[in-house]
């Protein structure tokens, strides 16, 4: 095989036997075969052929991406050198302690320490480095300790299958105690006695259905069940009121919400009841916080773009809701943290971050930023008593700022920005927002970085990233990583794709279900649009994606591949059609709101039948493609990269580099620590610049070193 630019190996190319596998949906014969590649024993990996297989594609992807052993070990370095090896946190309070996370130079993990508030000595209570040791995977869940301080409860998973083991540690005396509960889920919420925790488990299908409460001291299988969740698309989880005086227990699916609480001060003893805040009903979303005495609601009932609204804790249903902020068309509420004298908003105008002020007196007003293109949020925000908000802002040539902000004198105050140790200056770059009219007339934002002085070469390059699902917004923020191709000569683009809720919630419902279609049309008219202002050359073009982001490189690759000169698909939902017939899965019956369920449903059988990446597979050339996969992957599980592979190597004809990497210790974000994680950023760029064929070295030495 002729490989693409300057990706070469002599080692043979793995191939994986076809097996008919035929199934009827609907009348429809569905034959899938590479269906084998899913180990009957999942999560275990026990069948010897998938193991083979795996194992071909690794070495065949280390035998291949061999020859850029020295460009990985350089960008590797180089993105290494952009980040701070003893980087720490702000400290925040909380309570009567000061915390802050740290790393210490050429430490993997962070380590973990507070101070009493009043002053006095820092002790580190959790290092992350040690509990990593032996692990080929280690990934931090909860820390959360009791109201005294004394205990500390943690979680961990050593495996990427995100079923996290919580244990408890006396902070007093250093010492862990018997207690271990396995298979859980999210932080869990301590009673206000320090005696025990409320908490959330899995089940086999990796899905958060109950609360209990465990007592410190006794065996977990005589915790007792708060709340067990039945339906079978609804995932559980909890939190503490921001007054610390409630336990909140929400139920939900993509679309639906249901929310009841516990006055913590009433429910040691597990006998009281959660009480209901509103039933569930389709299409109902709302979350609660308690705060200033009354409960805090956003909801969607009136406007898909939410409303702020208040109730009682004695009459806590949407009957009794008294609204704070109505909903607009043109204002998008995205989230909200009560504290004791006001309330901060987080809303989203023609895409651009707001965050809002409300005093509980009833003025209110708009935080100001310096930039006119911005990502910014709220960052930790412990402490329930406070005049001074903690937030999080940054742009794609401004490395990640923390500010302090003062409700009162309406001030903000830099308390950090992200230093980029071996040099960058921000004047030496600019970022644009542009729009672009897709095919139907629909305006669809672009944001993007590149160098001032970048020199146009006869063909420009580009990277193209893009997500497009669950509402989820990609922020236009910093990445120190993105300079190693914008100093290569690249603009950098995020389109913001519909899909996202990037615009308000209409933005959101115009690419799922039946809407589909918009978010893979839109990112490839992104595409020509960037191309037709001279930002890059058709087949040339860089693209990047994963998860769902993964779906859309997948589905771009099939239905324009003449447009793309490598794309990178990490972890990607490329088998969409089986994945949604298969109700076995963890994700399934969660994600049917969002794609539609082909079981029932003929109409969204036929739908996701036509953009599936895997089923729409021909006979016919394809673009160097990156493919990603983790064996433990409780989201996307590893078959379906092992399966889209494979078919494209029985069907392309193409003599382009076709890789697979399967992460066999590790899940859906990749290898664990921050070393590795840029090892792996470098592969996917060094990847890039080789299956362009363009030279490794930066264009502007004096900006990468």
């Amino acid at each position: 095989m002729k490989a693409s630019g300057r990706l070469a190996s002599a080692h043979p190319v793995p191939s994986a036997e076809a097996r008919s596998h035929v199934t009827i949906w609907h009348g429809e014969a569905l034959d899938d075969p590479w269906h084998w590649l899913r180990d009957a024993a999942y999560p275990a990996l026990e069948d010897a052929d998938v193991r083979a297989y795996l194992d071909a594609e690794n070495a065949y992807f280390d035998a291949v991406m061999g020859s850029q052993g020295g460009v990985v070990d350089a960008l590797t370095a180089e993105i290494r050198g952009r980040q701070q090896e003893d980087e720490a946190s702000v400290p925040w309070h909380d309570g009567a302690w000061t915390w802050r996370w740290y790393f210490e130079a050429g430490a993997a993990y962070r380590r973990w320490g507070r101070r009493p508030r009043a002053g006095g000595e820092e002790i580190c209570v959790l290092d992350e480095n040690r509990l990593a040791e032996g692990h080929a995977y280690f990934r931090l869940g909860a820390l959360e300790t009791d109201r005294s301080g004394r205990y500390l409860a943690y979680s961990t998973d050593t495996d990427g299958s995100e079923r996290f083991t919580l244990r408890i540690r006396d902070l007093e005396t250093g010492a862990l105690l018997p207690d271990e509960i396995p298979a859980t889920l999210g932080d869990p919420v301590w009673m206000p006695s320090g005696n025990g925790f409320f908490y959330t488990v899995v089940n086999e299908q990796w899905r958060p259905f109950e609360v209990r409460l465990h007592r410190l001291g006794t065996p977990p299988r005589e915790d007792l069940i708060i709340y067990t969740e039945a339906d079978e698309a609804f995932f559980v989880g909890i939190e503490e009121s921001a007054d610390r005086r409630l336990l909140f227990i929400a139920a939900g699916d993509h679309v639906t919400s249901e929310v009841r609480f516990l006055p913590l001060d009433s429910a040691e003893d597990g006998a009281t009841q959660p009480r209901l805040v509103a039933a569930r009903r389709s299409g109902h979303e709302y979350e609660v916080d308690h705060g200033d005495g009354r409960l805090w609601i956003l909801s969607n009932d009136v406007h898909e773009n939410f409303r702020l609204c208040v109730a009682t804790l004695a009459a806590p249903g949407e009957g009794h809701w008294e609204e704070l902020i109505a909903p607009s068309d043109a204002r998008y509420l995205t989230g909200f943290q009560v504290f004791e004298t006001f309330t901060a908003v987080t809303e989203r105008r023609e895409g651009l971050d707001q965050i809002r002020i409300r005093m509980h007196a009833g003025d209110a007003h708009q935080v100001a930023f310096p930039e006119a293109a911005y990502a910014a949020g709220l960052g930790n925000n412990a402490d329930y008593e406070t005049r001074m908000l903690r937030l999080g802002y940054a742009s794609m040539v401004t490395p990640d700022t923390v500010y302090d902000y003062d409700v009162e004198a309406r001030s903000l105050t830099v308390l950090k920005v992200r230093q980029v140790p071996s040099g960058y200056d921000a004047s030496a770059y600019v970022t644009e927002r542009l729009l672009i009219e897709a095919r139907d007339g629909t305006e669809v934002p672009v944001s993007l970085m590149r160098r001032k002085d970048q020199q146009q070469p006869q063909e420009p390059l580009l990277h193209l990233y893009g997500y497009g699902a669950y509402g989820h917004a990609i922020p236009p923020a910093f990445s120190a990583a993105r300079l190693s191709l914008v100093d290569r000569g690249f603009t950098c683009a995020i389109a913001h794709v519909r899909g996202g809720d990037d615009l308000g919630r209409a933005w959101y419902r115009a690419g799922k279900g039946e809407a589909r279609n918009n978010t893979f049309n839109d990112f490839v008219d992104v595409a020509e649009g960037l191309i037709e202002r001279g930002y890059g050359a058709a087949g040339r073009v860089a693209i990047s994606g994963g998860s769902a982001g993964g779906e859309l490189m997948g589905v771009v690759m099939n239905r324009a591949p003449e447009l793309w000169g490598a794309i990178v698909a990490q972890v990607p939902f490329v088998d969409v059609l089986q994945t949604m017939l298969d109700e076995s899965l963890p994700l399934t019956p969660i994600e049917w709101p969002e794609w539609g369920n082909p079981i029932e449903d003929a109409a969204a059988f036929d739908l996701i039948r036509s953009y599936s990446p895997i089923e729409n597979l021909e006979r016919r050339d394809y673009p160097p493609l990156f493919v990603t996969a983790g064996l433990n992957d409780p989201r996307v599980t590893y078959w379906e990269s092992a399966r889209w592979v494979a078919r494209q190597r029985a069907l392309r004809t193409d003599a382009q580099i076709l890789l697979l990497k399967t992460n066999m210790s590790a899940g859906h974000g990749g290898r664990s620590g921050r070393f590795e994680a840029f090892r792996e950023i470098a592969e996917e760029y060094a990847f890039i610049l080789a299956a362009l064929d363009i030279d490794a070295e930066p264009k502007d030495r004096s900006v990468v070193t």
